[in-house]
């Protein structure tokens, strides 16, 4: 009669569910990965323009991330080690995609800024799929920037470009947002636009 081994790993416990993985047992990078999976899948559709290209985006993610978890430092938090892992995979495949199209320096463009309030009362999964709509090299830049908070200068090193590039890119993502917010959310517009001109006037 045999006996299950039992796993040498706690499924409860992150860090010894990492070590299980760095020991290549498939159950642990099972576990791992469902974890982290819904995680990974959000970070990747932001900088993708569909559900295949951001599913390319996690496999290579989660390839490299097992990779180089021997490296991973157990005093820094995984999600925010992974997160990093994902956003440059993202980048990584942008690059190779060639989408960087719109390389136009342009020191100052009027845009109307979008209120967070007008933002507020869209659905999330709407504002993904706005965002997903935007053209490849304003949607990088859009993502780096308001969503994950580099600054100009961190998003030239990693794309290549010239920090005015990536301000201007910036510029016209918010733009573009606004003449879809414009169309498709017209009474949500123009509410927020009809408050902030009154503001305006006092």
């Amino acid at each position: 009669m045999f006996f299950k081994k039992d796993p040498y790993f706690d499924e409860n416990n992150l860090e010894s569910i990492i070590n299980g993985c760095i020991q290549e047992d498939v159950r642990a990078q099972r576990i791992l990965v469902k974890m982290h999976l819904g995680f990974a899948k959000a970070i990747a559709m932001r900088y993708s323009s569909n559900t295949e290209e951001a599913e390319e985006i996690v496999n290579d993610s989660f390839l490299k991330m097992f990779n180089h978890l021997s490296k991973y430092n157990q005093l820094q938090p995984f999600k925010a080690w992974f997160r990093t892992i994902v956003v440059n995979t993202a980048i990584d495949s942008f690059r190779k995609q060639k989408k960087f199209l719109h390389q136009v320096e342009l020191d100052k463009i009027d845009v109307e800024y979008i209120g967070v309030d007008v933002l507020s009362k869209i659905a999330a999964d709407e504002i993904l799929k706005l965002v997903q709509e935007l053209p490849p090299s304003y949607r990088m830049v859009f993502s780096l920037f308001v969503i994950d908070g580099f600054t100009h200068r961190e998003i030239a090193d990693m794309l290549g470009i010239k920090e005015g590039t990536s301000k201007s890119n910036l510029q016209d993502a918010r733009r573009k947002l606004q003449a879809v917010i414009k169309q498709q959310y017209p009474y949500l517009y123009h509410s927020y636009s009809f408050i902030n001109n009154k503001l305006n006037e006092q």
